[in-house]
């Protein structure tokens, strides 16, 4: 029987990988700094490690592993550039070393899209491009992976895109929100268009890479299928789906990407108004069949938003006194 372990196994990716291969007959081992909040499924243990801003001994969490999967580390939080480069560069370099020593069979480290180029790109990225991060984020993201081809571990790397899915954080969390809001939104003449890619894509991409022998010494996007879509098609997908209308009003975009610049947020504009395209042919190629488009894994989350929000509980007034 197969054991894995999991990096990084209580965040938002981390719950869903440990899930799906639990439910697969895996015997996952979800390593995580804290103990968990929530049961873990059947086939998967928890195991506490220390936090990685220091060293310490992975050859315990490796003991008997066949299949790592490395998602833990520091992404787009304005971290300090060491920071980034001990949490996602060096740790990542004692993890792969170790597994390697360990013997295990398969690392797959998961990396990020910004290990290519920056927020905003102005081509539809491929692992033909040459790698240019614009950031420490990316830029530590990018050496962790020249870490890992060296470290002598059989792997696979993954560059996914910004995922979304139920539980999802961060800046997609940010466009959720916006998108249950009541309100019109000014966004119908966004042109940007960016890749998503939705969290059970993400799965059967890394399920597909750990079946593969093909895969092993390989580095991947990993993007939803199709057209990336634009904003108000992201808002109005989202809307329809809850059985909205999209209200989605004209504004013109180079005036709000000037005032986000004068206020020295620019990377905020490059984040929701400009392109980043970014191409999976190359994992679609290999034999990836995802599960679904972008436009139809919106509007499964919006669906299910939708039932979860009509089951819960009706709130219990505070009384006043």
């Amino acid at each position: 029987m197969t054991r894995m372990l999991v990096t990084g196994a209580s965040g938002f990716i981390g719950r869903a990988v440990v899930a799906a291969f639990a439910a697969r007959g895996v015997l996952v081992r979800a390593g995580m700094r804290h103990a968990p909040q929530r049961a873990l499924p059947a086939g998967a243990e928890a195991v506490q490690y220390p936090d990685l801003e220091r060293r310490f001994d992975w050859r315990p969490y490796l003991e008997g592993i066949d299949q790592v999967v490395h998602l833990a580390g520091i992404a787009h939080s304005r971290a300090a550039p060491a920071l980034y480069e001990r949490i996602n560069r060096e740790a990542t370099v004692e993890l792969a070393t170790a597994a390697a020593a360990a013997g295990v069979k398969h690392f797959v480290f998961v990396s990020s899209i910004r290990a290519q180029g920056g927020p905003s790109v102005d081509h539809t990225l491929s692992e033909r491009d040459t790698p240019a991060p614009t950031d420490a984020y990316g830029r530590s993201k990018l050496a962790a992976e020249d870490a890992v081809r060296a470290a002598g571990v059989p792997f696979t790397i993954l560059r996914p895109v910004v995922l979304y899915g139920p539980g999802v954080k961060g800046n997609f969390a940010l466009l959720l929100a916006a998108a249950r809001s009541p309100w019109p939104l000014p966004v119908k003449d966004f042109v940007g268009r960016r890749s998503l890619l939705g969290i059970d894509n993400f799965v059967s991409a890394l399920g597909f890479v750990l079946a593969s022998p093909a895969a092993n010494g390989e580095t991947y996007i990993v993007a939803d299928p199709g057209m990336p879509p634009r904003l108000p098609d992201v808002i109005a997908t989202l809307r329809e789906a809850a059985g909205r209308s999209p209200m989605l009003l004209p504004f013109p975009p180079n005036y709000l990407e000037a005032l986000l610049r004068l206020a020295g947020r620019g990377e905020v504009w490059e984040r929701l108004g400009a392109s980043l395209q970014a191409d999976p042919g190359k994992l679609l190629a290999a034999g990836w069949q995802p599960a679904h488009d972008t436009r139809s894994g919106l509007i499964a989350l919006a669906q299910a938003e939708t039932r979860d929000r009509s089951t819960m509980p009706p709130r219990t007034p505070t009384p006043k006194t």
